[in-house]
């Protein structure tokens, strides 16, 4: 009874148009940022910010990218880790050549490098799909490796392609503390995240679903497939691309190409499939998945097993852990094939009527 639309009444367009029409939903996304900009700060160790929180924060970005890419548009991408890449290396360029750079400036025009670059290996989206495509883009993973490995200006002539940043400001205040990491990857998480739900319920999100489910038909009414799939590219490359700054700059701190391995960009695929193709809550739903669960599973496994009086090794561990990462990953597509974000959206439905029947 508490899930109700009654009394809730539209009187203008705007109002109607709102992202979070219903006023329960409002009340939920506003407690859920109360807790992650008041609550966590107040609760979370050391450990569970750079383990947990921070990587959480970062990769829920890239998979809004992805997702924008994959889940809106239908163009299937296995160069993510690569897009990381460049929007890490563009950022340490910017921000190591031009002394004094603010650091969202650096971050921003790490993005717009990325941006470049899916669009340079967006061009393919316009005559092949599909399997052809997701071949496509994965040259562009096998590029950049070379590209930072064999062109040493990129790296600030680093044999080895490896980096360093220290010294993070915003704003005149330091970021060195884990809390404050936290913080400013999650503040841009919210602008981005707010941004991109506005964007793919403008003209240019509805001309992504158009494209992705048919785009033949989408050219017919007048879409331009050409524009709708290179601008899907190139915002998810700059989102996509921002987090791999996020991901060099905040979390490692010192990095290397190996960082943005063909594996990120698998893990990536694997969030948006989880969390729900086309949903924006989607995304954080699968990042959460596969950022936690194997945490999760490395600390109360051994226990678990304890129970049973099975003693099992750190190596045995490791596998168990892939063992059961890979079966719950099956068991997710098999039991909800749309992603979690369909588990959410039904639930919701169902509290609606609740306690009737539907």
């Amino acid at each position: 009874m508490f899930y109700r639309e009654n009394g809730q009444f539209k009187t203008s367009y705007r109002t109607d148009q709102q992202i979070f029409p219903i006023a329960q939903d409002r009340i939920v996304v506003l407690a859920l940022l109360a807790a992650a900009f008041v609550l966590l700060p107040l609760l979370a160790s050391d450990y569970y910010y750079r383990a947990i929180l921070i990587p959480l924060v970062i990769m829920s970005m890239a998979a809004l990218g992805v997702n924008i890419l994959v889940g809106y548009c239908g163009q299937i991408s296995l160069g993510s880790g690569a897009f990381m890449a460049v929007g890490a290396y563009g950022a340490f360029n910017f921000f190591v050549r031009f002394p004094g750079i603010p650091l969202i400036v650096a971050l921003i025009l790490g993005g717009l490098c990325a941006t470049f670059f899916g669009i340079l290996f967006g061009l393919p989206s316009l005559r092949v799909r599909g399997l052809y495509l997701a071949v496509a883009t994965l040259a562009a993973q096998f590029f950049s490796d070379w590209m930072f490995l064999r062109i040493k200006w990129l790296t600030n002539n680093s044999d080895s392609g490896s980096v360093s940043v220290n010294n993070l400001q915003v704003l005149g205040m330091p970021i060195e503390s884990a809390m404050s990491k936290y913080l400013f990857c999650l503040a841009l998480l919210v602008v981005v995240a707010l941004l991109a739900k506005n964007l793919v319920r403008s003209a240019i999100g509805r001309e992504w679903m158009a494209i992705r489910d048919m785009d033949v038909a989408a050219a017919v009414i007048g879409i331009r497939p050409m524009y709708a799939k290179l601008s899907a590219f190139a915002v998810s490359s700059f989102i996509i691309g921002m987090a791999g700054a996020l991901w060099a700059f905040i979390h490692l701190s010192s990095w290397e190409p190996a960082a943005f391995s063909v594996e990120v960009s698998f893990k990536l695929l694997f969030m948006v499939i989880i969390g729900g193709l086309g949903s924006i809550m989607g995304s954080f739903f699968g990042a959460a998945f596969i950022v936690v669960l194997p945490i999760f599973l490395n600390q109360f496994l051994p226990g678990l097993m304890g129970l049973f009086g099975i003693e099992i090794s750190t190596a045995g561990l490791s596998h168990a852990e892939l063992m059961i990462f890979g079966a719950l990953i099956v068991w997710f597509l098999i039991v909800e094939p749309h992603g979690l974000a369909k588990l959410w959206s039904t639930a919701k439905q169902k509290l609606r009527v609740w306690p009737f029947p539907q």
